[in-house]
């Protein structure tokens, strides 16, 4: 595990290099938090943390995450609470 790290960047988690993850564990391991003057920053920082951030050994929702911060309707703010289920994983069917 690596954790991102910066100006405007915040990890918060239990989890740390060379931690053994047990085979019964709480699905939040770990989050990551920025801040910045606008969306469109903070969307640029949180694409160059997650790029940093690796955890290896499970499975997790890292590229997910990774491509939300690329996706158009995500960056334009045009997303709603059931954007996910209804019009993002569509895309994987």
């Amino acid at each position: 595990m690596h954790p991102p790290g910066g100006f405007g960047v915040r990890f918060d988690s239990h989890i740390y290099s060379g931690y053994v993850v047990p085979p019964y564990y709480d699905s939040l391991l770990a989050k990551i938090i920025t801040v910045a003057n606008s969306r469109s920053s903070c969307i640029k920082r949180m694409t160059s943390a997650l790029d940093e951030f690796f955890v290896e050994g499970i499975e997790t929702n890292h590229s997910l995450h990774q491509e939300l911060m690329h996706d158009e309707v995500f960056n334009k703010n045009k997303h709603t609470i059931n954007y996910l289920e209804n019009e993002f994983f569509k895309n994987y069917e």
